[in-house]
């Protein structure tokens, strides 16, 4: 895969995280964009442009779709890969269960650009993933959130 590079920007991530974002790269530049070019050329073929709503819609959604294939290209272009690192202490990579109120919460943690709340990929740049960086299994941490102090403690690490 050949990108172009046109950044300085380093982005810390999992090697994980790099093929999620090559696959979702692949599956961008290779199916829906074609696809959506086709779709364009299409709907330009009948006529009269100023009242085509569906040609200006499709045409915002390429704007949107080619950011994102850039965005893409430079997270890929810009990499740089971080394994897991062996032992006990919480890095880039881990999966950590903690403990929050009684209630138990498994994430992985995961670089900036790879962040995803949904999936429990906590940001090493969040309050939370600084916090948990360095520290090892049986360690309380207090995370200043909007809401307050909140006290994690780590139960698993892995």
């Amino acid at each position: 895969m050949t990108i172009k590079n046109n950044s300085n920007s380093k982005y810390h991530i999992t090697p994980e995280g790099l093929d999620e974002f090559k696959k979702e790269y692949h599956q961008l530049t290779c199916k829906e964009r074609p696809a959506l070019l086709a779709e364009i050329a299409d709907l330009r073929s009948m006529g009269d442009l100023s009242e085509n709503a569906a040609y200006h819609h499709s045409r915002q959604k390429q704007a949107f779709l080619d950011g994102r294939i850039k965005e893409l290209e430079e997270i890929i272009n810009n990499a740089i890969i971080q394994e897991k690192k062996k032992g006990d202490t919480i890095s880039l990579g881990s999966h950590v269960t903690v403990e929050i109120e009684k209630e138990q919460q498994n994430i992985i943690i995961v670089g900036e650009s790879e962040a995803d709340l949904l999936n429990q990929k906590i940001s090493i740049a969040s309050p939370l993933g600084k916090a948990l960086i360095g520290q090892k299994k049986g360690a309380e941490i207090l995370v200043e959130a909007p809401v307050g102090r909140i006290k994690y403690k780590i139960l698993k690490v892995k």
